[in-house]
């Protein structure tokens, strides 16, 4: 098993390649061993697939329940893990602090931070306090004793503000704050998350599975980002799933769906080391 500090500086070399790679996000342990399985090199988790998966909206779980779940999937594989800490968990740099010290203590290697309020009528923070918050979460992250990526988060393109000018000045802004890596969810196209790569000095995470562009990973790789996640995407696809074989016995009467389900034998392949399944 990989240490804290090995998983740490492993997930900051991923950030140093000349090309893009793949964080899924994984929604509980099942998942994110499922994912382990597959190969990929690192996980992120997801606010709003937790809250989906406990039956509620994003942004609703508190920062105790979401302290437990992160730490589940930080023990749930050998991977290096980053988290979505949504705003922080509160208004001041000194919540933020604490959310990443509570982060670092759970078993994570990385963490976001956004400058979303969370107030439908004042839905980002002031660029000054913004930066204020980032530069807060820095100085913890400087003091761990192992690498920890902290991602800078500009939420404008989510809450109906497409100002580019604005999402790069403040991206630059929390780069001079401290933040690792940097990223603006939901960009649209192609140029402008190339004008986002070219116009600061850190890694770019882009978010594929959210808004109406779709690239590849070498597409994203060729105009220079770092790092690719789906965030709720793999959940409602899920979900998306579920749905659809609920309604089709609930309105047909149907088993349809059952065909092209995961086989028994396979899942409990996949969560067994070395065993196979006696069961169809």
């Amino acid at each position: 098993m990989l240490t804290q500090v090995e998983k740490g500086q492993a997930f900051r070399t991923l950030h140093q390649r000349d090309r893009a790679f793949i964080i899924p996000n994984p929604w509980d342990v099942g998942t994110a061993r499922l994912l382990a399985h597959l190969g990929f090199e690192a996980l992120a988790t997801t606010s709003a697939g937790y809250a989906f998966s406990v039956g509620q909206r994003d942004n609703t779980v508190d920062r105790p329940e979401m302290m437990a779940h992160v730490s589940a999937i930080a023990s749930a594989a050998d991977l290096p893990v980053s988290a979505d800490l949504e705003n922080g968990y509160g208004d001041t740099p000194e919540i933020v602090a604490e959310t990443i010290r509570l982060a670092a203590a759970a078993g994570l290697v990385g963490g976001s931070i956004e400058d979303a309020t969370g107030l439908p009528d004042h839905p980002i923070y002031e660029q000054e306090h913004a930066v204020e918050r980032v530069r807060a979460a820095a100085e913890v992250v400087r003091s761990l004793p192992f690498a920890f990526t902290l991602t800078g988060r500009a939420e404008n393109y989510l809450h109906g503000r497409s100002d580019l000018r604005d999402t790069i000045e403040r991206l630059q802004a929390y780069q001079e704050a401290g933040a690792d890596v940097l990223y603006a969810p939901g960009l649209t196209t192609k140029t402008d998350i190339a004008t986002v790569v070219r116009s600061v000095d850190r890694p770019v995470n882009v978010i594929m599975g959210l808004q109406a562009v779709h690239l590849s990973v070498s597409e994203l790789s060729t105009i220079g980002v770092r790092r690719i996640s789906v965030g709720s995407a793999l959940c409602r696809a899920a979900l998306g799933a579920f749905l659809r074989a609920a309604r089709e016995m609930r309105e047909s009467g149907t088993f349809a769906f059952a065909e092209e389900a995961v086989s028994y034998r396979d899942i409990t392949a996949m969560f067994t080391a070395g065993g196979h399944a006696d069961k169809n």
